[in-house]
């Protein structure tokens, strides 16, 4: 009978250490396909103002208040970050409560201005039901169109000395965020950083 149980005891760790080197073989593998999808930014289109370029300067009625000038040299020396959006898109309304927590944030050295196009009395019943009324929110086709917005929701961050700081489609948080990371690391894009990562892969493998 002992024999027996210290059999199934011994059967029992046996199971349990195969188990252990499956999890580990698991996240070996988890770690490096990590590794080589690498970080997911937003989605850059192509057309309109290109990273580090200076963007068309646009001063422009706000629906929530006075004029706004978007582009050039910030008088506060705070970036934008200009949503583009639309009251059909519900990817963009399912957004903006994220929109409005970076704006938060990041209130010290980013100012958030809302664009859009198309009827006035939807955008206002929009701003009113979604409580945009804190933030500017211009009605300009020629500012989407400046910065090659084909689809939404898009978002485009302007340096403090009117640069394009990075630009790209916002799904989700990580993809706002992502506009911020690629101001300060400097990489404009997920795109962008493909390629240089490519590149310095195909250097690296020339030089073995």
């Amino acid at each position: 009978m002992n024999e027996v149980f210290l059999a199934a005891f011994a059967l029992q760790w046996v199971a349990i250490a195969g188990l252990a080197l499956m999890m580990v073989g698991l996240l070996r593998q988890v770690g490096l396909l990590h590794e080589r999808l690498g970080p997911v930014g937003a989605l850059t289109l192509s057309g309109g103002a290109k990273v580090g370029e200076t963007a068309p300067m646009f001063e422009l009625p706000s629906l929530t208040g006075d004029a706004v000038r978007i582009g050039g040299i910030a008088a506060d020396s705070r970036s934008t970050l200009v949503f583009f959006l639309s009251p059909t898109c519900p990817v963009c309304k399912s957004m903006l409560p994220v929109l409005l927590s970076v704006a938060k944030e990041n209130v010290a050295t980013t100012r958030l201005v809302f664009a859009s196009d198309g009827d006035e009395a939807a955008q206002m019943k929009m701003i009113v039901q979604q409580k945009l009324g804190d933030h500017p929110f211009v009605l300009s086709t020629d500012l989407g169109r400046a910065h090659g917005v084909g689809k939404l929701p898009y978002a485009v961050l302007l340096g403090a000395d009117g640069r394009v700081a990075s630009k790209g489609l916002v799904n989700n948080r990580e993809h706002v965020e992502s506009l911020f990371e690629a101001e300060r690391t400097g990489i404009a894009s997920i795109q962008d950083y493909m390629a240089r990562r490519e590149a310095s892969a195909a250097t690296t493998g020339a030089a073995q």
